[in-house]
């Protein structure tokens, strides 16, 4: 990599972090949808219970139609908007991981000589109901590698699926070399598994091979896997505290307030039941892929493909995605 591409990955992630100030999310999506022309607002916003609410995916822009307006279509003061949006329902880390995300499109189009498909405007917004006058509403916010989907029920937010990817996994030349915007969900992986005894490898590998990719892709409903793997309470006190490190990594992407909530509820009611699960070689630059997996969720961390150097990483609740437990909830107790 040249060092003119490195000067515009860093160029391209302080341009894309706008001094803003931060509000609501209801009153800033309110604002956003204010703004739009009527064939902007068709593109944009959806009925709530929209059959295909729960249709996502990672892919590139032109490999995957999506729901939405994309920000190229967008002007300075609506994608300043979108922004705003992103940076009240995400924590900074949240936020900063997104932009760089993004920002690795100039890296690949660079090197692939292909910039209409490595395009970092074509990531797409869509708003399902109407924050100004519902309590209960989503936005999603997806493209190459970014896949975030907000629901809001009342006073209560689903933030999952979450999906964060990078590729490269890491930069492996020029200034910027061994960035990464996922460095520490690998590399916190990759210490525990070294962490283990060589019994307790036994235990936590469950395959010599990698799956080549998540094992929940994009399916609107993430199903339970077989319980395999180590339980953390066969850990040691410094290995379940590593583990619980690595949950809290995926956990710190969204507003803290809700990560210390969502934290204190794993550690409460399913931290003796959760299970590390390791697949594929256990040093850096060999394929591998790791699952956290718990009662109500499930962490996956894959770096298989473009010779172990392109990262794939989701959280997904098994009832809770697209707030479908806090909507069952809602709906009893609320007419609709």
């Amino acid at each position: 990599m040249n060092q003119f591409m490195n000067k515009t990955l860093v160029w391209i992630v302080l341009a894309m972090v706008p001094s803003l100030v931060v509000g609501q999310d209801a009153s800033i999506a309110s604002t956003f949808i204010s703004t739009l022309t009527h064939s902007q607002k068709e593109q944009t916003v959806y009925h709530f219970k929209a059959e295909d609410r729960d249709d996502w995916h990672f892919l590139p822009w032109s490999s995957y139609k999506r729901q939405g307006i994309p920000l190229k279509e967008l002007n300075k003061a609506q994608k300043d908007l979108v922004h705003q949006l992103l940076q009240s329902s995400l924590s900074d880390t949240g936020y900063q991981q997104t932009t760089e995300i993004i920002a690795l499109e100039h890296v690949l189009a660079a090197s692939s000589g292909d910039p209409v498909y490595r395009d970092p405007e074509q990531y797409y917004i869509a708003i399902y109901g109407d924050p100004a006058q519902e309590d209960v509403w989503m936005w999603s916010f997806e493209g190459h590698h970014v896949a975030l989907q907000f629901t809001t029920v009342g006073d209560t937010v689903s933030y999952t699926p979450r999906f964060f990817g990078s590729n490269p996994g890491r930069i492996m030349e020029g200034d910027r070399k061994g960035f990464s915007p996922l460095i520490n969900e690998e590399d916190m992986g990759l210490q525990l598994i070294h962490m283990l005894t060589d019994e307790q490898q036994k235990v936590a590998i469950v395959s010599d091979r990698t799956y080549n990719d998540i094992i929940s892709f994009n399916a609107p409903v993430a199903k339970k896997p077989d319980l395999e793997g180590m339980l953390v309470q066969d850990m040691t006190e410094k290995q379940k505290k590593l583990l619980m490190d690595i949950i809290y990594e995926y956990a710190s992407t969204i507003p803290a307030d809700q990560a210390m909530q969502r934290m204190g509820s794993i550690r409460k009611e399913e931290l003796e039941s959760l299970r590390f699960a390791w697949a594929g070689g256990t040093e850096l630059g060999k394929a591998h892929y790791y699952r956290i997996q718990g009662n109500t969720f499930m962490i996956e961390f894959d770096n298989s493909q473009n010779n172990a150097n392109h990262i794939h990483t989701v959280w997904r609740d098994f009832d809770g995605d697209f707030g479908r437990d806090i909507l069952k909830e809602h709906y009893k107790s609320h007419t609709h």
